[in-house]
């Protein structure tokens, strides 16, 4: 697969300004561990390999799992997942295929369970922001770094 388009090159501030948002969830109480489980289920849904590559590296360093991130995709089979965690997948999951979820009351109502009034408005905005650059890696074929040659 070949890039499209250098949208970073071509629209720089447009990407510094997406990427502010970045910063903000640094200040947020969702933990980073969480976070870095949202953006790669999601990247995985969305069938975004940079964004996938480059959070699966995130968590490792941070100190999640190969075994937990290789179960991720099967996380409502697997006993890996705390409450907190599944709830939280199951609305990014919801909040993600929405023209077909709507967004159902079930998981809103298990994420508020796990989340309070502030860090449900959080977790939602860094679910939307993943969401977003997946449909900004994806169409422009932004190429993820190899690994190995080939």
């Amino acid at each position: 697969m070949s890039q499209r388009i250098n949208g970073y090159a071509v629209a720089p501030e447009a990407y510094k300004a997406k990427a502010a948002l970045e910063d903000y969830f640094k200040t947020t109480a969702i933990e980073p561990s969480l976070m870095h489980l949202i953006k790669v289920r999601v990247s995985q849904i969305n069938h975004c390999a940079y964004c996938l590559h480059m959070h699966r590296e995130e968590a490792l360093k941070d100190g999640d799992t190969e075994k937990r991130l290789l179960l991720l995709d099967a996380w409502r089979e697997s006993g890996l997942f705390t409450p907190r965690e599944r709830a939280a997948l199951a609305w990014a999951e919801s909040v993600t295929l929405i023209s077909t979820t709507e967004a159902p009351d079930a998981d809103y109502e298990a994420m508020r369970f796990e989340f309070n009034e502030k860090d449900a408005v959080d977790l939602t905005f860094l679910i939307a922001q993943i969401n977003g650059w997946n449909r900004i890696a994806v169409p422009l074929r932004q190429v993820h770094p190899q690994d190995r040659a080939r």
